[in-house]
Parts: C-alpha cells; structure tokens; sequence
C-alpha cells in the first residue's frame, strides 16, 4: 500500500492569500499591489505599510 503524499503548498498559498486580502484591506491597496508587495518584501510589515502608501500617493 503507498503512502499518500500530502500537498503542503495548499498552506502556503491559503496563507499568502489571507496576507494579500489584509495588506489590501489595511493599506486600500489592491489586491494585485499587495501580492506584488509580498512577493518583495515578504512579510516586513512595516516596510510593506511604507510601500503601500507610497502607492497610494502615486
């Protein structure tokens, strides 16, 4: 009998969602500009508040 393979980067992925959909929601950025956020900064949430708002004054 094999062993089932578990597929962890469900996790991470549901994860990084409910971090994009917060970072959207505090900063009212959206959605597409806090996934390109993360995928920058990771999660230096400080940084990630800085950047947003230089967005917004754009």
């Amino acid at each position: 009998m094999a062993a089932k393979k578990t597929n962890d980067t469900s996790r991470v992925v549901k994860g990084a969602e409910l971090e994009v959909e917060h970072l959207a929601e505090v900063t009212d950025v959206s959605p597409k500009q806090a996934r390109a956020l993360l995928r920058k900064h990771g999660a230096d949430w400080q940084k990630l508040k800085d950047e947003a708002e230089a967005l917004k004054e754009d």
